[in-house]
């Protein structure tokens, strides 16, 4: 083709000299040789200069999902500086006109860069030595290409800052990674940097507001580096104890490679996409972002905030008889922050139960999350309050007796996370195979962003470092930790992950040992869903794992008689140990009851809201009448009935606390039931007999359960899940009381008829009144 080329182009030199021979013929321009299009990402100049136009041209394979396409085509693209996309013209859902390619053929794009890539950018004097590129759809939902693209550009007017030479010097003694405050205006900076190879970065230096972000080679901005330690550090001296500092690390290679980090131990960060949508009511006097600043960066205070708790030695009473109100602060209340949950501690005391348990709270990627995206873990998220919110919620908490258990997610971080950012392969959007932190790939079926190697001792350190800050800094009374199968090496598929495992076992102990060393009374649970022999070994080590049990109390809800036993729910069934199974009939990862009774339930249950709340009231009395801690899905007490998927399965559910009103009298079941839970815990102790008759077997003649306490204590419940009516017959030993009636005396021996739908709870002692 070369060769090609350069015949073209003798020709049409000849050509020019003959005709320059003759005064009167016209000089002929010299044609532009033919450009033949690959598929694929083509460039115009093939080596662009930052001071020039650039015309980019995309051709779809006949494998790219937008060969064929018919509709716009756009251009997402940004100057790569610093492991960032920066003066990114428009966000990914965004049609700019400037960013529209023209069809120039079939399956075929373009787009000019114009006047220059520089000035298209208005990137100022940034250094432009490499530019991002996405070809896609109007929509965003096709790409031209599976992966990120990238292109070196020659930037011959800005050259970028120049690091000196390692400077080398042994970390100062009693500092760890991290912002360790030394006095009131002096403060150590450690960042870890020390791959799987053993290897490092060629430079390490620190900008923010002490130095106003400017990198330099000097002593306000370049560390030191402690091959010993595996650290680069620096100290800085002179600092203003009532200021907020922001900053960020500026690391990178010779090779050219330049990461802006945020610190992964940091209690507060700054972020410029997302800080701007918190409303000032949830986090009033925020900090503003940094014009230094490259994506999201760490802030540090040398003279902490004092905080004085009201309640000082408050602790759980009783882990095995806890009932736990989980719940999402996004969906809550209409605020969707701390300041709504707190305007309605009053009714979850009213309910009865004695523990909340957050879904997820620290910092996750954007403000709209279930918050099972974790980036930063030592901080807590800005959309639902400030740090003192989150400690008057807690301290109000105590003073109600209700615990605080916060959801933990340590099987996996974004890519936003610091630790994931320093080792990072761009060309398959991934953490690096040298990176100590995560696994490239998760060796289990579960995997979501990013995967921790829990055999790591860097990631337990991290892990027990950060469950210990969390206990002492906000009174947290326990955990529940997410995908706990997943904390292991072991290569496994759907079909054996769940199989015994050894070395997960010895991982979770170890965590649970950590938070028993700071509070031996702190609640650990876990999301595990493992081999029942690997759950008994958990729980002769204290820990609590759940039990779900949506499946069964869907069908009896629905009143369909198959898949309807409710044994799974006791650890009596199986020899578990006592208290381990955290029961439930409904968390956030299930289709809501209410809304299947309400979809597909039998009989009437469709349209009659009457039946249907008794028919979700029956569940209740065959849930929480079982020994062991329990737990409710918010608004389950109200019978919400909005699916799991409206809005997407993690996107925001309409409110209706109307049902709180509309729905009473399921409030109230709730209410009493777990009255008598508190009132009465000899009944839900260990040394209590729990006798049931709950599987299909027993549906027709109405499902039975008596539970008998030490001290001579009894309750019977009786229930009819299904369409017609049953007779019954009262007790005929003792005396009985109604005691989720009226409290009176039933006769007994009496034979009596159950409605469909319906429920009986008779106990030997009366009510307290």
């Amino acid at each position: 083709m070369q060769k090609i080329k350069s015949l073209f182009l003798i020709g049409i030199v000849a050509s020019v000299l003959f005709a320059s021979c003759s005064k009167n013929e016209p000089i002929i321009p010299i044609p532009e040789p033919p450009v033949v299009i690959k598929d694929g990402l083509n460039y115009l100049p093939e080596a662009p200069d930052a001071d020039k136009e650039l015309t980019i041209t995309f051709k779809a394979a006949s494998s790219s999902a937008l060969y064929g396409y018919a509709g716009n085509v756009y251009i997402h693209t940004g100057v790569i500086a610093e492991g960032t996309w920066m003066y990114v013209p428009a966000a990914w859902d965004q049609n700019l006109d400037k960013c529209k390619m023209t069809k120039v053929a079939d399956n075929t794009w373009s787009i000019t860069l114009s006047p220059s890539i520089r000035q298209w950018f208005a990137s100022g004097e940034t250094s432009v030595q490499k530019l991002g590129i996405v070809i896609r759809s109007a929509d965003g939902t096709k790409k031209g290409l599976t992966e990120d693209s990238f292109v070196t550009v020659t930037d011959s007017k800005y050259t970028g800052f120049v690091p000196a030479a390692i400077k080398n010097a042994p970390l100062p003694n009693g500092v760890e990674a991290g912002i360790n405050v030394v006095n009131s205006s002096t403060v150590t900076l450690v960042l870890y940097d020390k791959d799987k190879n053993g290897a490092h970065k060629d430079f390490a230096h620190v900008v923010g507001d002490f130095n106003q972000w400017k990198l330099s080679n000097d002593k306000s901005s370049q560390m030191f580096r402690d091959d010993a330690s595996g650290c680069w550090w620096i100290t800085l001296e002179g600092l203003d104890p009532t200021k907020e500092y922001a900053f960020q690390y500026y690391v990178g290679t010779k090779a050219g490679e330049t990461i802006r980090l945020a610190d992964a131990y940091c209690h507060k960060i700054l972020d410029p996409d997302n800080d701007k949508f918190i409303a000032a009511s949830t986090y009033p006097d925020k900090k503003d972002y940094p014009q230094g600043g490259i994506g999201i960066v760490s802030v540090f205070k040398t003279a902490k905030d004092s905080y004085t708790w009201k309640v000082n030695n408050f602790s759980v009473k009783d882990k095995d008889n806890l009932v736990v109100y989980e719940l999402l602060v996004r969906d809550f209340t209409d605020t969707g922050d701390l300041n709504g949950v707190m305007s309605k501690l009053d009714y979850l005391k009213s309910l009865g139960i004695n523990a909340i348990e957050l879904m997820p709270v620290q910092e996750f990627d954007g403000n709209d999350s279930w918050g099972y995206n974790p980036c930063f873990f030592f901080a807590m998220d800005k959309a639902y309050g400030t740090d003192k919110m989150y400690k008057d919620f807690i301290d109000a908490c105590h003073a109600k007796d209700i615990a605080v258990i916060l959801d933990v997610v340590y099987n996996h971080a974004t890519g936003s996370h610091p630790f994931a950012k320093l080792y990072w392969d761009s060309k398959v959007n991934k953490t690096a195979s040298n990176n100590p932190w995560f696994n490239v790939d998760a060796p289990h079926p579960y995997s979501v962003f990013h995967d921790f190697n829990h055999e790591s001792p860097l990631v337990r350190t991290f892990v027990k470092r950060n469950l210990k800050f969390l206990l002492d800094e906000y009174h947290l009374d326990g955990f529940r930790f997410d995908l706990t199968k997943g904390f292991t090496q072991k290569s496994s598929t759907e079909s054996t992950a769940s199989a015994y495992d050894a070395s997960r076992i010895a991982i979770l102990k170890d965590y649970n040992a950590a938070i028993k060393a700071v509070n031996d009374k702190a609640v650990v649970i876990m999301e595990h869903f493992c081999d029942d022999k690997e759950e008994k070994e958990l729980s002769l080590d204290g820990i609590k794992v759940w039990r779900n049990l949506n499946n069964a109390y869907c069908q009896s809800g629905m009143s369909w008689s198959e898949n309807s036993d409710f044994s799974r729910l006791y650890t009596g069934t199986n020899a578990m140990t006592f208290g381990a199974y955290m029961g439930y009939m409904e968390s956030h990862d299930e289709e809501r009851v209410g809304y299947k009774v309400l979809t597909y339930g039998n009989g009437d249950l469709k349209t009659n809201l009457v039946n249907r709340l008794k028919s979700l009231s029956t569940n209740a009395a065959f849930f929480f009448t079982v020994p062991g801690p329990k737990m409710i899905w918010q608004f389950g007490e109200m019978a919400y009935d909005v699916s799991i998927d409206v809005n997407g399965r993690t996107g925001k559910k309409p409110l209706h606390w109307e049902y709180q009103t509309q729905n009473k009298v399921l409030v109230d079941t709730y209410t009493k039931l777990i009255a008598l839970r508190n009132d009465y815990p000899s009944l839900f102790a260990s040394g209590a007999s729990l006798t049931w008759k709950v599987g299909v077997n027993d549906w027709n003649n109405g499902r039975t359960l008596t539970l008998k306490s030490v001290d001579g204590k009894e309750i019977r419940v009786f229930g009819n899940f299904t369409t017609a009516a049953i007779n019954y017959t009262t007790p005929a030993d003792g005396i009985w009381y109604n005691y989720l009636g009226d409290g009176s005396q039933v006769k007994t021996g009496e034979s009596i008829t159950i409605p469909a739908h319906e429920f009986r709870l008779y106990s030997n002692f009366a009510k307290n009144k």
